[in-house]
């Protein structure tokens, strides 16, 4: 079976959409900048990779050659948290697996258990998954109560003992989780409000990765019910904070089904959405819940292992992700913002540190980045999921040279949409005169979607 990987080469760029400029009545192509961080690969069974996986369960396919090939034919990066495993097959087509025992223990379980039976669980658990390369971590547990962090921390010390270099993933609740208080029985995050609950995994348990879920996107049925709308991106927001300020990468788990009976269900506009908001938050990868039916409906796999619609839809935004997590995992995530109002009171609107402004109808939120050597990228993202939108993006730099990040070859390149709008003006001139609102300047965005963009300096 050929091996499945994603080609981000120099060849590529060599086959750029030319930018036309206008001259002695002919159009002439003009060559966009080259930009080295586009040809970068995303490298296989590496931490340093962009990761996209599915849900944290263990592997359901009866098929397991066709269940994993789909994977990689869908732009997955990462098989299931499995046992058993076809690490071979997953070798062959690129896929990292997360190792775990079937089931995985939940955070109460590990809380009852001595130092000593942490210590053997672990041992074998890392002997019985082997030694394949593709092993870049084990799942630990799934939403655990802050009560069960410090056994935890003895959990992600003692695979660092046994294996080396590897991850030990945890995954946490997402910020409607119930809260502690004096009077409440049951609570869920053990704490007092959600920071509190992010700040003391990360000091008690030293972890190696941020990973969290949260469906709100759909469970606000896409957004139309504000406060539920609000927890989505208040949840990424305070992750970040998190992630950026302890220097841990994180992952956000998103919904790829119709999460429950009376929600939404999957499109091209949610499935597209949540993967940019997470992008342009700074995330190091996005992760499916679920991949296959299970209990759900409207999920990319059916009961009878078949792909659905929704298999179909994901496979392209995976395909955008892919390209832009790579560029993304090399650059500095500096700064989130909305336009005004936000989805939510307390989440920052603009001007940001670089941008100072988004011009549309639709709300936008704006990811900022900055290059190892100084260059800056924005992300925008269409927050609507009914329409799209045109936006103008104004930064610090009056008149500034911005090139979009294209995405419709198999290598991401710089594109001058405003010089090739123009060009095609002129050439149009001879049978009809320009209009002066094509002569504006701005790019549209379907609903949910996002781009990025090199910003370049002065024009």
């Amino acid at each position: 079976m050929k091996k499945l990987t994603i080609k981000i080469g120099a060849i590529a760029l060599l086959c750029a959409s030319p930018v036309f400029s206008q001259s002695g009545g002919g159009l002439k192509p003009s060559p966009a900048p080259q930009d080295p961080l586009l040809l970068m690969h995303n490298p296989e069974f590496s931490h340093d990779a962009f990761f996209i996986g599915r849900d944290y369960h263990h592997n359901t396919f009866r098929d397991h050659t066709k269940g994993l090939t789909g994977l990689a034919e869908c732009y997955f990066t990462l098989a299931d948290a499995a046992d058993p495993q076809d690490f071979a097959l997953c070798e062959k087509l690129g896929l990292s697996v997360i190792v775990s025992v079937n089931p995985h223990l939940f955070g109460d379980e590990w809380s009852k258990m001595s130092d000593e039976q942490i210590d053997q669980y672990v041992e074998k658990m890392v002997k019985n998954g082997g030694s394949s390369k593709a092993i870049i971590g084990y799942h630990i547990c799934d939403e655990p109560s802050s009560t069960a962090f410090p056994f935890l921390a003895k959990v992600v010390k003692a695979v660092r003992k046994y294996a080396p270099g590897k991850w030990s993933t945890i995954n946490l609740y997402p910020n409607y989780a119930t809260i502690w208080t004096e009077n409440k029985i049951k609570s869920q995050l053990g704490t007092k409000t959600y920071t509190e609950y992010l700040e003391k995994f990360v000091n008690l348990v030293n972890p190696d990765i941020i990973t969290y879920d949260n469906y709100m996107v759909q469970m606000s049925m896409d957004l139309k019910q504000a406060e539920r709308a609000g927890m989505y991106f208040t949840n990424l927001l305070d992750v970040r904070r998190v992630s950026v300020k302890y220097d841990i990468p994180f992952w956000n788990v998103i919904s790829g089904n119709q999460v429950r009976p009376f929600t939404t269900i999957p499109s091209p506009a949610n499935l597209a959405m949540q993967a940019y908001t997470s992008l342009a938050a700074g995330a190091g990868g996005i992760c499916w819940y679920t991949y296959w039916k299970g209990g759900y409906n409207y999920a990319p796999i059916d009961e009878n292992e078949n792909r659905t619609l929704t298999w179909r839809y994901l496979q392209e935004v995976n395909r955008q992700a892919m390209m832009l997590g790579t560029i993304i995992k090399q650059l500095k995530s500096t700064g989130v913002y909305f336009t005004a109002p936000a989805p939510e009171a307390s989440l920052p609107v603009l001007p940001g540190e670089y941008v100072h402004s988004v011009e549309s109808d639709a709300p936008m939120m704006v990811g900022e980045f900055l290059s190892k050597n100084g260059d800056h990228y924005v992300m925008v993202v269409n927050l609507s999921l009914e329409k799209s939108a045109k936006f103008v993006l104004k930064t610090n730099t009056p008149n500034e040279r911005m090139y979009t990040i294209s995405l419709g070859e198999d290598t991401p390149y710089l594109y001058d949409f405003e010089s090739s709008k123009r060009s095609a003006l002129d050439a149009n001139i001879a049978w009809r005169p320009k209009l002066e609102s094509e002569l504006e300047k701005g790019l549209w965005l379907p609903a949910g979607e996002g781009v990025m963009i090199k910003c370049m300096g002065k024009e």
